[in-house]
Formats: structure tokens, C-alpha cells, sequence
């Protein structure tokens, strides 16, 4: 097992280097500049010698494929660089923000199994039933409906039938006040929530109904096993694989941050982080967060090569250790 997680460690190496190279110059081709991004209408104010300065301090006056090798170099040491708008070292920023959107992905994720996997059950269970065809519509709208509309219209109904608006702009941090953080966050959750719950139910449906087909089932049956028993110790467990695939990547893009619905809620997390780099031209902090993002999915990869050998003990990885 562990030469196997030093494989997929090596194998990251290349992908961090293409995701960095794609990043770092991709951003630079995008017209502007820090300098201008950070103040506005006074930078055309700068004479010649003032903007040199500025670029110098910045490290913006070397060609750009030497600030990638001292931007690379720096990352080695486990320095992702200075933020030139929040001041702060770029890890600084990223680590403070990122509570926000774990909290946030893993509430999603929760609402989206507790919805999609009873849904998906029910729906192989009573097959080609009114249940059934009552689910597979509701998968449909969560597929068709875009995170910004739910959103929206989640705002709408809180403030126009009940009164109520979730709070914009003064976010709690969970710590400090578990009620009040639940409250701004919930609705952000059910958002996301929804869509992905959609994807589980039809994963979950399609799993089942493959597994349920299968010879052992009906041996079990046969055996005069309870149905209930059948479908929660030997189906389920069989038709979870294909669903933790489908957890592990829908994670990783939670973890990257979701910008529209932290957009539409303001929440400061890693979506409107990224957002805000990317118009302020914070170079250092863009790159930053993708290699984070990038980061998290390998790290959910690992985690969800782990559960399958916990749901499925044919699956081994002792031949690469």
C-alpha cells in the first residue's frame, strides 16, 4: 500500500508541473496587469521610473518564464508566494478562506446522499412504478436546473413568503457561533446540494437495478432472506462503488470552490477567492489556489481508492506494496 500511494505521489509530480505552466502563463496573456489591477485609474498617473519600480518590487520586470522558475523554486521551499492585494503570504490567504468551502462542500455532499441515495433505492426498488417515474423527474430538474437559478430562487421564497434573507457580507465563522454559521450556510448547502443530489439518485438507481439483477440476490431470496436485509447487506454495499466515484470527484470541485453560489450567498471562500485573483491580476494567489485545487483532488483520489478496498475486499492494492 505504500509503494502504491508513493506511485500515485510520483504520478502527481507531472500533473502539478502541466497545471502550473497552463496557470501561470495563462494569466498573463489576459490584458492588464497587477499593477493596473491594483490601483485602478492612478496607474496611468505612474511616470516611466515609478512603474519600473513597481515592476522590479514585484519581480514583474524579468521575462515571464524566469518568474515561473523563481516562482518554482520558492514552491519547493513550501513558498507559494506574497498576495499583492491581501498583503499576506498566498498560503495565509488560502488556509483562511478554505473552512468556509469544506464546511460548505461537506455539508453539500451530506445532503446530497441523504436525498439522492434514499431517492435512488426507493426508485430501483419500486421499478417501473409511479415512484420510480416521480424520481427519475426529480433527477431530471436537479440536472437541468443551474446552481445560480436554485440559488436565486431560494432567495426569493425566504424573502418574499417567509420574510427572511440570508445574511450577506457578515459571515460567522463556525466557531464563534455554530447557530448563526448553520444559518448562513444551509441554504448555500441545499443549492449545491440539490444538483449533486440529483447525479446520486440516477448513480444509485442504476446500480441498484444492475445489482439487484445479479445471481446471488435471487439465491438470496431464494434462501427466504428479508428483502430488507438483502438490500441493505449485500445490494447496497455492491452498488456503493460506482457512487463513492462519483462523491470523490463531485468533492474535488466543491473543495475548488463553487464561485457563483459563494457569489450569490457572499460567502468568502475559495471560489470568490479565485474570482477576485483572477480580476485583481493577483498572480501569486491564482496560482496559489490552483495548485491547492489541484492538491485536493489527488488527495480525494487517494481517499476514495481507500473506501473501495473497505467496501469491497476483492479489491486489493497489496500487489503494488
Amino acid at each position: 500500500m505504500l509503494r502504491y500511494l508513493m506511485q500515485r505521489a510520483i504520478a502527481f509530480v507531472p500533473t502539478v508541473l502541466g497545471v502550473t505552466l497552463l496557470v501561470f502563463f495563462a494569466i498573463r496573456a489576459i490584458p492588464g496587469d497587477a499593477i493596473t489591477a491594483m490601483l485602478g485609474t492612478e496607474a496611468g498617473m505612474l511616470t516611466a521610473n515609478q512603474r519600473a519600480a513597481l515592476e522590479e518590487y514585484f519581480g514583474l520586470d524579468k521575462p515571464a518564464y524566469v518568474q515561473y522558475f523563481n516562482w518554482l523554486g520558492n514552491l519547493l521551499q513550501g513558498d507559494l508566494g506574497y498576495s499583492v492585494r491581501h498583503g499576506q503570504p498566498v498560503l495565509d490567504v488560502i488556509l483562511a478562506r478554505f473552512p468556509v468551502t469544506l464546511e460548505l462542500a461537506v455539508l453539500a455532499v451530506l445532503i446530497a446522499l441523504a436525498i439522492g441515495l434514499t431517492f435512488g433505492m426507493i426508485a430501483a426498488i419500486f421499478h417501473n412504478s409511479v415512484i420510480d417515474l416521480f424520481g427519475q423527474l426529480f433527477a431530471l430538474i436537479g440536472l437541468a436546473a443551474p446552481n445560480f437559478l436554485i440559488g436565486t430562487l431560494i432567495i426569493y421564497v425566504l424573502s418574499v413568503y417567509f420574510g427572511i434573507l440570508p445574511n450577506a457580507g457578515n459571515y460567522v465563522d463556525l466557531t464563534e457561533d455554530p447557530v448563526k454559521n448553520f444559518e448562513q450556510i444551509i441554504f448555500p448547502a441545499i443549492t449545491l446540494g440539490f444538483a449533486f443530489s440529483a447525479s446520486v439518485m440516477r448513480m444509485t438507481r442504476s446500480a441498484m437495478l444492475e445489482v439487484l439483477g445479479q445471481d446471488y440476490i435471487r439465491t438470496a431470496r431464494s434462501k427466504g432472506l428479508r428483502e430488507r436485509a438483502i438490500i441493505s447487506r449485500h445490494a447496497l454495499r455492491n452498488a456503493l462503488i460506482p457512487i463513492v466515484t462519483l462523491v470523490g470527484v463531485e468533492a474535488g470541485y466543491l473543495l475548488g470552490g463553487t464561485v457563483i453560489v459563494e457569489e450569490i450567498f457572499t460567502l468568502p471562500g475559495i471560489g470568490r477567492l479565485a474570482y477576485n485573483a483572477i480580476s485583481q491580476r493577483d498572480y501569486a494567489l491564482i496560482q496559489g489556489v490552483t495548485l491547492f485545487i489541484a492538491l485536493n483532488f489527488v488527495v480525494i483520489n487517494l481517499v476514495v481508492d481507500f473506501v473501495y478496498t473497505l467496501l469491497d475486499p476483492r479489491i486489493s492494492y497489496a500487489k503494488h506494496s
